[in-house]
Order: C-alpha cells, then structure tokens, then sequence
C-alpha cells in the first residue's frame, strides 16, 4: 500500500571506510600494471600517484554523496557523484605531480612528465566512473538487503504479536470455563444434602486461590500442571471418596518440558466429567507423563463410560486443540481413544523446550 509519505534518502556509507579504501588500492594497483610497461620513472612513484588520484575521486565520491542534502526530483545523486569522480580526474593527476615533483621543476615543462600526466587522466576518466558506478551498486544493493531483512524482522514481530493476543484470548477463555465446572461440582454437593459439602467447598477455595494465579501466567512447566492436577484430583477424591482412585506419575526428565496452563488439567477435568460421573461404579484416572525423544507426552486414562459427543465436542478440548496450535503449530497435539472395555485414553504430545517461567 502506498502512504504517500516520501522514501527515506540513502545513507552515505562512511567517506573513508575500509573497504572504499581497499577499491582504491586495488583500482590503483591494477591500473598501474599494464602502465608500468611504458614507464621510465619509479613504479612506486606512478602508484603512488595513481594512489592520490584515487583518494581524491573518493573524497569527492564522499562529499556529493552528503552534499547537497537535498537534490531536486528529477537529477539523482548518483548521477551527481559519478560527473564529480569524473570531472576531478584530470585535477588529481595535476595536484599528484605537483606533489611528488621537485619544487625547482615544473613538471608540466617536463614532456615525459606531461604525458604521464595525460595517460594518468586519461586511465582515470575511463575507470573512475566505472569503480564509482560499481560501488554505487554495490552500496545501495546493501541498503536494499538491509531494508528487506528490517522488514522481515518487523513482519514477524507483527504475527508474533497477534499470535500472542490470540493465545491470551483463548487463555481468557479457560478460566470462566474452569471457575463454571468446579462450582458446578459444589452445586451437586449442596443439592444432594451431602454432609461433606462443606469441606469439599473448603478444599475447593483452598485449591482455586492457588489454581486462579496460574490461569494468567503465559507459560508454564508439566510439573506446574501436574501439581495443580493432583490438588483438582484430591478435590474430586473427597467429593466421590467412594467413585474415583487416581494416580499421578511422572518421568523426572519430562518435568520441565514447557506445557501451557491448564493443558492437562483440562484433559482430567474431561475425564472426571464425562468419564468418571456418568459411571455408576466410577472409575479409576491414572496421569503419567513420559520423555520420548524430543517430545514430551502426557496419558491421562480413565476407565470411565468412554467416549461420547460430549467428550469429543466439548469447549474445553477445541480450546485446548487451538492453544497448542499458536504455541507449538503442528509439533503439538491431542489425542483421544476410546480403552477396551470401557473408558478414553487421552494423549497430550508437547515438544520438549525449556519452560519460559
């Protein structure tokens, strides 16, 4: 889209930087070989000239390159810089004899002297608006490499942004979908008259001001979720103490991979509320989490009624399913099955990275 704003000028690159020092150098060696041939004087004394021209045509190169600051519309300054290279070469050879020349000669007496002065601005004509044009090119192709991989950067600095906006989004998600279940398990206690109502609504503010805090945190570690699974899990236990057993194991290694808050939380919360409830007898949930390879993975089975339209469709798990995909794309994933004779192994595959707490 065009703003309509002008584009910003070039920036000069630096008057005698190292490797503007280097073309001369080199232009000045190159170009004094096949005039060496020809050449009655010091060959260090004609390089040494063809040295002086060349840092003049540069500082030139430099000083239109800078001055001046604006320029109208319709004459570029390369254009500028080439005419001034080209234009300074016939001065440059003249001020480099009249340095490198006795003061008692006048080297423009001097016929072999004149005409290594002609050849001089005559090889500088022909190549010092080239080596100008070459590094013209070069210069701005630099700019333009720069300003590409800049806006790259800023590109996926945009998509990291909105990726963590949407992450944030489904995180706020979770916790009325996480503060509705559990006071739905409460209502249940206080309508059937249990008597253990009252300590199981204890547990249960005990275990969400230590739960809540962590609903907000934009990362977290499988043993954060592991803990808050067992303090969930002992909760439900004193609800059902006769309906659910649970277990919760752990590879040490699989500890600190990073997961996502209430990843595996929602996955247990599922299996208590379409598993384990439903079942007359209750059930069983067992939660390991194991290392294999790069990939962490977290089973949380259940021996529960097994799956359902419920199980499959609900809120939590497609939040879930989208939260894995902005924070590890296709590395991560969920998976339900159903378990012979009755129940859902639910399977969570994190790759492994080091937890951002």
């Amino acid at each position: 889209m065009v703003d309509g704003r002008p584009s910003p000028a070039p920036v000069p690159g630096p008057w005698f930087g190292w490797r503007r020092l280097r073309v001369v150098g080199i232009t000045a060696f190159v170009a004094s070989l096949p005039m060496s041939a020809n050449w009655t004087a010091s060959y260090w004394l004609l390089l040494l000239r063809l040295v002086l021209v060349g840092l003049a045509a540069l500082f030139f190169f430099g000083l239109f390159e800078r001055w001046p600051r604006r320029l109208p519309d319709w004459f570029p300054r390369w254009a500028l810089q080439v005419a001034s290279v080209a234009a300074v070469m016939p001065i440059a050879a003249a001020l480099s004899y009249a340095f490198t020349t006795p003061h008692d000669v006048h080297w423009w007496s001097v016929k072999s002297r004149m005409e290594g002065f002609s050849f001089i601005a005559f090889v500088g004509l022909l190549v010092g608006p080239w080596v100008a044009m070459s590094a013209l090119y070069r210069h701005i192709s630099g700019q333009a490499r720069s300003q590409a991989l800049a806006f790259e950067l800023e590109r996926s600095q945009y998509e990291r942004n909105a990726l963590d906006a949407r992450l944030r989004l489904l995180q706020a998600q979770v916790e009325p979908h996480f503060l509705f279940n559990t006071l739905a398990n409460v209502r249940e206690l206080v309508d059937a008259g249990s008597p253990q109502a009252s300590s199981v609504l204890g547990s249960l503010i005990a275990y969400l001001r230590a739960a809540v805090p962590r609903l907000h945190e934009p990362g977290g570690t499988v043993a954060q979720e592991l803990d808050l699974v067992r303090a969930y899990l002992d909760v439900m236990h004193m609800r059902m103490p006769d309906r659910l057993e649970w277990s919760v194991d752990a590879e040490p290694g699989a500890l600190q991979a990073a997961c996502p808050p209430t990843s595996v939380l929602t996955l247990v919360e599922n299996a208590v509320r379409h598993g384990i409830d439903p079942a007359e007898e209750g059930g069983r949930i067992d939660v390991r989490a194991t290392l294999r390879g790069n990939e962490c993975r977290v089973a949380v089975v259940d021996t529960g009624v097994g799956l359902s339209g419920s199980t499959l469709e609900g809120t939590g798990l497609s939040n879930l399913r989208e939260r894995l995909q902005l924070a590890f794309g296709d590395a991560a994933r969920v998976a339900l099955v159903a378990v012979h004779p009755h129940g859902t192994s639910a399977e969570l595959v994190l790759p492994v990275q080091t937890a951002a707490t």
